[in-house]
């Protein structure tokens, strides 16, 4: 038994260090592939000794497995938090654990065949939930991995992200199956058919993704776009020595470097303003007035910038609103991306929050907690968020800006709001800087490949401290920044007005799977009914 738990230890940790590479850029996301199947193995060892084993021995190897998938490729977040990130990584493993276990679970009720298509069910099913949820974390959504290779993945623009964890989750059980089922190698002739769905579901995919990369054409509509990224220290200057005005100066010191009249848009980091914007008052803000000032030579101009901003209600306007000391008034404080034209604002509030940094989940019920949260500078505590993905427009300008702030770039259904109200670009602003010189700004830079892909759509990054970057409707980057370099970069963008598959239909596959899920959780509720009433027959 010792040397089966050893082999099965063994087993276990093979696949975690499997599925944690292709979150690193040096490796590309086929690994994926393979990651699953000496997990798979793993179970079926518990599945064969079903009679004197314990299910909760599965449990256990594959929190062991997910533990450490979670902690090598998400180490990083303890340079912000480290309360968060070992919450992060036990929850996540947690979870993913619970998920692999009622596929054994399932397995040993109904059957193997039924449990080969339970897995991928409950994992995409959740993997939805998990992008719509109040307490939400997708960052490890498998179809992310393929973030550094998207050559292989052009057909998320028709099944987004979750297509991906499908495919990754299929090609893994089929090729466990073979391997395992030796007879699949032995009678070629009387089992080619898996053979044959086997080799078609990993080549066809990856064919089709190279035809579709080097035949993809974009429609020549372009804009000019400076990008800045001011390399401001988040923890020591943002919301400490440095002051807002020397922040909001320096910017316009490097944007200015490659500015001219041909110029539509300037984009700055997310809360590059960090000096607590009234917008009830934003007409008369210094911070306002000043980048207005340096508009007057660009008059075609856009500046689009992150704020810290608030607003001030004489009502509790929403659960995240806080008491002012005056009697009866309450403010709400937002994460803010603001287009500034000669003549006109339009304002944007973040929706999709980081959970205890930004928000308390559930804040009806919560917003007494919300001094667990964590302040990482700025207005803490749970911010106000709105309902619509409103877009920016210029009558000046041709593009409508999709402005997606910093966490909001993970998410691609939710991004897909911005598209459906019209917008042709899309322009990410963050401050990854918490993260320090990890694969965690990395990997935030690479999902937006993945949403240009979905979208196709053009993307300009601006990130306070790197990596910024321009991306086509391709998803290859250009004039991506260093880490911790001041920097500023300029290119031209195409529009585009075309509606992917994916922009239509949103995450199908994540709704397909969460029906199935039901199905399964129904069929394992009868089973274990008939059996309860069996044994009491049989008792009679």
């Amino acid at each position: 038994m010792k040397k089966d738990f050893f082999k099965l230890f063994l087993l276990s940790a093979l696949s975690g260090v499997l599925l944690s590479l292709p979150w690193y850029e040096c490796f590309p996301g086929y690994f994926l592939l393979l990651a699953f199947i000496p997990l798979l193995f793993m179970e079926q060892y518990y599945y064969e000794n079903r009679e004197r084993l314990r299910a909760s021995g599965v449990f256990l190897f594959a929190l062991f497995c997910f533990l450490i998938w979670n902690a090598i490729t998400t180490y990083w977040i303890k340079n912000a938090t480290l309360f968060g990130a070992i919450s992060a990584i036990i929850l996540n493993s947690l979870f993913f654990a619970l998920l692999f276990y009622a596929y054994h679970y399932t397995k040993r009720k109904i059957g193997k065949k039924e449990a080969y298509i339970a897995l991928p069910a409950y994992w995409i099913a959740f993997e939805y939930f998990y992008l719509n949820a109040e307490m939400s974390w997708p960052w490890l959504s498998l179809g992310n991995a393929f973030a550094n290779t998207i050559k292989w993945v052009q057909w998320y623009e028709f099944t987004g992200i979750l297509g991906g964890s499908l495919w990754i989750l299929i090609i893994n059980i089929l090729i466990f199956i073979i391997i395992h089922e030796k007879r699949y190698l032995i009678k070629v002739k009387r089992n080619l058919p898996i053979l044959i769905v086997t080799l078609l579901l990993m080549v066809v995919p990856i064919i089709y993704s190279h035809i579709r990369y080097y035949n993809y054409v974009e429609k020549v509509n372009p804009v000019d776009i400076v990008v800045v990224q001011p390399n401001i220290d988040p923890y020591k200057e943002k919301f400490g020595s440095m002051s807002p005005a020397d922040q909001l100066q320096k910017m316009l010191n490097i944007a200015k470097n490659k500015m001219d009249t041909a110029v539509s848009y300037v984009v700055a980091p997310e809360t590059a303003l960090t000096g607590n914007i009234n917008e009830d008052e934003i007409e008369v803000d210094s911070y306002i007035l000043a980048i207005r000032k340096f508009l007057i030579d660009y008059p075609r101009t856009s500046f689009i910038t992150g704020a810290s901003t608030y607003r001030i209600f004489d009502y509790e306007a929403s659960y995240t609103c806080r008491k002012l000391n005056a009697p009866g008034m309450y403010y709400d404080a937002y994460n803010t991306a603001l287009q500034i034209n000669k003549d006109s604002i339009s304002i944007y509030h973040k929706s999709k929050l980081v959970v205890g940094v930004e928000k308390m989940p559930y804040p009806k019920y919560l917003k007494k907690l919300e001094f667990f949260s964590i302040d990482l500078g700025g207005i803490s505590g749970s911010l106000g968020t709105q309902e619509t993905r409103d877009v920016f427009k210029n009558q000046d300008n041709r593009g409508i800006i999709a402005p997606v702030v910093c966490y909001e770039s993970v998410y691609g259904e939710y991004l897909n709001g911005y598209i459906q109200n019209g917008a042709n670009l899309i322009f990410v602003i963050t401050n990854d800087g918490w993260w320090d010189d990890t694969e965690g700004f990395k990997q935030h830079h690479n999902y937006s490949r993945l949403r240009a892909i979905e979208t196709r759509r053009s993307i300009a990054r601006s990130a306070n401290t790197g990596r910024s970057s321009f991306i086509n409707q391709r998803g290859d980057y250009f004039q991506g920044t260093a880490w911790w370099e001041e920097a500023v970069i300029r290119s031209k963008l195409n529009l585009n007005d075309v509606e992917t598959f994916y922009v239509k239909f949103g995450d199908y596959i994540g709704r397909i799977a969460s029906f199935t899920t039901v199905l399964f959780l129904l069929l394992l509720f009868v089973k274990r009914m008939k059996q309860k009433s069996g044994k009491i027959v049989s008792s009679k």
